[in-house]
């Protein structure tokens, strides 16, 4: 009987299994890092870093007013490369958004200066009509199941073609100036859109000696640009919508494959319409920082914004076909743009090799971009 007892014992309380379950693959973290679509352009991000700080580390480019500078570049880009990321992850393109920043930057600009508008509202009137110009985009890929690359191609000449037109008829030239000096009279426009923040903080430390400091004793550089703040902001809220809300699913699904997004309940064309609209705000928004910074408004402002805006957007990660992507890649992107943009010229190198340099650049992401989605694939 004890025998019998202890042989159920045996065969009720099964020997633990060696190595876990063979079933699941342990994946290494290098591995893990390499399935992230940032991780090449955060990697590439360091690179960057690396090579300018050898080559440009005593010449002022890592000292504070050199960091505001190329960050200052880096956060344009950012802001409307966040818009085109969320659409090319939605499988869409939108070769409007330079067109649409000179227009839109016309139309903050011309009314208050030549119809008495107060600044706050032709401000918002820019962002409606921006927004309805995007929500017009969206609606007619929807409708006539055109690609939007056509579809944003041809208002790509229309919005260019109307900034230039209208710039002429209203004010008889094509750079509108002295927006600026009404924008910082006014109190809404002014905290939003002009000047700097942390300005006490800065000071702060200007006093204790940690910063730089004019001859009068005030800091060298005031405070942190709002557009670098406004960037921050934006990529914050898309990358959580976009990992952590059903509305992030939804722009996946629809990118990945629509007919099974839409099969599933996925409204496809309001998540689309909403993508396009969106990405006019970016430009809308990158557009108002830029004449409330500048002071001024040119026809041929945002030219070719929207392709560095989708090479931006190709080298963090997001995928030219859709369904797969990140917007702290494209982050990422945007900020080796700032970097060697502006870091060349702390460096002894023709600033001609600029371009080159992107060219290359979004030849590696693609390439890179594709090994991983074939890895991806494979492992399903």
């Amino acid at each position: 009987m004890k025998e019998t007892s202890k042989m159920e014992n045996s065969v009720s309380q099964p020997a633990p299994a060696v190595g876990g379950d063979e079933r699941v693959r342990q994946l290494g973290w290098f591995k893990l890092l390499m399935n992230k679509p940032w991780f090449a352009a955060a990697a590439g991000s360091v690179l960057v870093f690396a090579v300018f700080a050898i080559t440009a580390g005593s010449s002022g480019m890592f000292n504070l007013d050199g960091i505001m500078n190329w960050s200052q570049v880096a956060a344009y880009l950012g802001i409307i490369s966040i818009g085109a990321c969320l659409l090319m992850i939605a499988g869409e393109f939108d070769l409007s958004i330079g067109s649409m920043i000179g227009f839109s930057g016309m139309m903050v600009a011309i009314p208050p200066l030549y119809f008495g508008w107060p600044v706050w509202l032709s401000v918002i009137f820019a962002f409606v009509v921006s927004m309805a110009i995007g929500w017009l985009n969206g609606y007619l890929v929807i409708k006539t199941r055109l690609p939007s690359f056509i579809v944003t191609l041809a208002f790509l000449f229309i919005l260019r073609g109307l900034t230039l037109a209208l710039a002429v008829m209203f004010t008889n030239q094509t750079i509108v100036s002295g927006v600026g000096d009404i924008a910082i009279k006014d109190p809404l426009v002014s905290s939003l859109f002009h000047g700097v923040i942390g300005t006490g903080f800065f000071e702060w430390m200007a006093e204790k000696g940690w910063i730089a400091t004019q001859d009068g004793g005030k800091p060298l550089v005031a405070g942190i640009p709002k557009v670098i703040a406004w960037w921050a902001l934006l990529g914050v809220i898309a990358s959580l919508i976009l990992a952590k809300t059903r509305a992030g699913n939804w722009i996946f699904a629809v990118g990945g494959d629509a007919n099974a997004a839409k099969n599933v309940g996925v409204p496809v064309k309001k998540v689309k319409i909403a993508l396009f609209v969106f990405t006019a705000f970016c430009a809308c928004l990158f557009a108002t920082l830029q004449v409330c910074d500048i002071g001024s408004a040119a026809a041929d402002r945002g030219m070719q914004k929207e392709f560095e805006a989708t090479i931006a957007a190709v080298i963090g990660g997001t995928l030219l076909t859709g369904g797969y992507g990140s917007v702290v890649g494209s982050c990422f992107g945007a900020l080796i743009f700032g970097v060697v943009q502006i870091g060349l010229g702390y460096t002894d190198v023709n600033s001609d090799w600029f371009r080159v340099f992107v060219g290359v650049m979004l030849l590696v992401a693609v390439i890179f971009n594709n090994y991983i989605r074939r890895r991806a694939t494979e492992s399903r």
